[in-house]
C-alpha cells in the first residue's frame, strides 16, 4: 500500500497548479493596495499611534509612495499616500513622510528586491522586542519567518537619521523581517502584499512564542528541513495574495478619499 503513495513535491505542484487557477488577483491600483495594507495592520491590533510606517517604491526612480504623516493606518485611503524622493522631499500629493521613514531608504538602496516595507510597534512583537529575544519558530504558522528574521539586539535611538538606516540595513542582511530590540519589528517584501502578510504572520508568531514561553518554557524549533520546506510553500505568491485579498475583504470596503 505504501508502494502507492505520491510524493509530497506531486501534490506540491498540483496545489500550485490549481491555485494559480482558481487564486484570481483583485484589481487594485497601488494607493488602493497601500490603503488596504494600513487597514489590514490597524485591523490586527497593530497600530500604535503615529509610530510605524509603510512604504513602497514608485515607479520613478528612487522615490516612494508612503502613508503622509499624522494619520493612522485605521484611517488611510488612497489619496492619502504622498510620494517622496531619497531625502523624504515630498513629490506628488500633500503633507511630510513620516520622519522615521527615512531608515527604509537604506534598506531599499541595500536591496533592490525588495519593493514594499512595513515597520510598526505591534504589542506582540514589541513585547518579544522589549524582552531582546529573537523569534523561535515553533510551530507551522511561524514557518513562513523560518530563516528569514533578523535579529538586532541594539536599539540605536529613534530611526530618524541616516546612522540608524545603516544598522538596520545591515543587520537585516538579505531576511524579509527583523526583531528589532527595545523598538519594533520589519518586513521587507518583494511585493505590498508580501510585506504585509509577513507583519500579521510575524505578529501572530511573537504572541504564539510569548504564550507558549509562559506555559511550557523553553521552545523546540521546528526541524529546519521541514521548516524550510513550509516556508517555501506558505510564501508562494497564490497562498500570499489570496490570503492579503480575504484580510481586505475583512476590512470592508476603503471609505471615501474625499475629506
Amino acid at each position: 500500500m505504501k508502494d502507492d503513495l505520491r510524493t509530497k513535491e506531486y501534490f506540491d505542484a498540483r496545489a500550485t497548479r490549481e491555485m494559480a487557477q482558481h487564486l484570481k488577483d483583485a484589481p487594485r491600483d497601488m494607493k488602493e493596495t497601500l490603503a488596504y495594507a494600513c487597514r489590514i495592520l490597524a485591523m490586527t491590533g497593530q497600530e500604535a499611534g503615529l509610530a510605524g510606517q509603510i512604504s513602497a517604491r514608485a515607479d520613478r526612480p528612487d522615490a516612494y509612495w508612503t502613508l503622509r504623516f499624522g494619520l493612522g493606518f485605521d484611517e488611510a485611503t488612497p489619496d492619502d499616500f504622498i510620494e517622496v524622493d531619497q531625502d523624504l522631499n515630498t513629490l506628488t500629493g500633500e503633507g511630510m513622510a513620516n520622519p522615521a521613514t527615512r531608515f527604509h531608504l537604506w534598506v531599499y538602496r541595500a536591496r533592490k528586491d525588495v519593493n514594499a516595507i512595513v515597520h510598526t510597534h505591534s504589542p506582540w512583537a514589541s513585547a518579544l522586542a522589549a524582552a531582546r529575544q529573537p523569534l523561535v519558530i515553533a510551530q507551522m504558522d511561524m514557518t513562513p519567518l523560518h530563516d528569514d528574521c533578523a535579529f538586532l539586539a541594539d536599539w540605536p535611538g529613534v530611526p530618524i537619521a541616516d546612522h540608524e538606516g545603516v544598522l538596520i540595513s545591515e543587520a537585516l542582511g538579505a531576511k524579509r523581517a527583523i526583531i528589532l530590540a527595545h523598538h519594533g519589528y520589519l518586513t521587507a517584501g518583494q511585493t505590498i502584499e508580501e510585506a504585509t502578510y509577513l507583519s500579521v504572520y510575524l505578529e501572530r508568531a511573537a504572541r504564539m512564542q510569548l504564550r507558549a514561553q509562559a506555559a511550557y518554557g523553553a521552545l523546540t524549533p521546528v526541524d529546519d528541513a521541514l521548516a524550510r520546506e513550509a516556508h517555501d510553500y506558505l510564501l508562494k505568491p497564490s497562498i500570499v495574495n489570496g490570503t492579503f485579498n480575504y484580510w481586505c475583504r475583512q476590512t470592508k470596503a476603503l471609505p471615501s478619499a474625499a475629506r
